[in-house]
């Protein structure tokens, strides 16, 4: 897995995680890579800071907020509220994802969006069959755990 940072037409920067730069550049070309603050699709690499460890007697200091500290908890508010508009007319499948997923890939079962769990080694097995997925940004509960 390689992390990147993603920066949409917005000027929104955010991270996302896939298999490969290959990955990164195929989801992209397909926009399927979107920003989750504004949904915008247009999304290139953002410059990367590279991580380096500091010298064992010094500390490392945060670096300030690009946009000028914006409050968290408003972020993940927009994010929340981002997310709960993409999933609308999908499909909670729960731990049938894997098997959902590569079904209708494979054309055995009819595309629809669907979302629901799989585990980190079912995911990269579907990435590695083709199978274009994505992690949602926030935890979803299931519908048979809500009140």
């Amino acid at each position: 897995m390689i992390v990147f940072d993603l920066k949409c037409g917005g000027g929104h920067v955010f991270e996302a995680w896939f298999g490969s730069s290959a990955d990164y550049e195929r989801q992209r070309d397909a926009a399927l890579i979107a920003c989750p603050l504004c949904g915008d699709s247009a999304i290139d690499k953002a410059v990367m800071a590279p991580n380096v460890a500091a010298k064992g007697n010094r500390r490392a200091t945060a670096a300030p907020a690009p946009d000028g500290g914006a409050d968290p908890k408003a972020v993940i508010a927009a994010i929340a509220q981002l997310q709960a508009k993409m999933l609308e007319g999908s499909q909670w499948v729960g731990g049938a994802f894997a098997n959902k997923a590569r079904a209708m890939h494979l054309g055995e079962e009819p595309h629809a969006p669907i979302h629901g769990q799989a585990s980190a080694e079912e995911a990269r097995a579907l990435i590695d069959e083709g199978v274009t997925v994505a992690p949602l940004p926030l935890p979803v509960v299931p519908p048979e755990q809500r009140n």
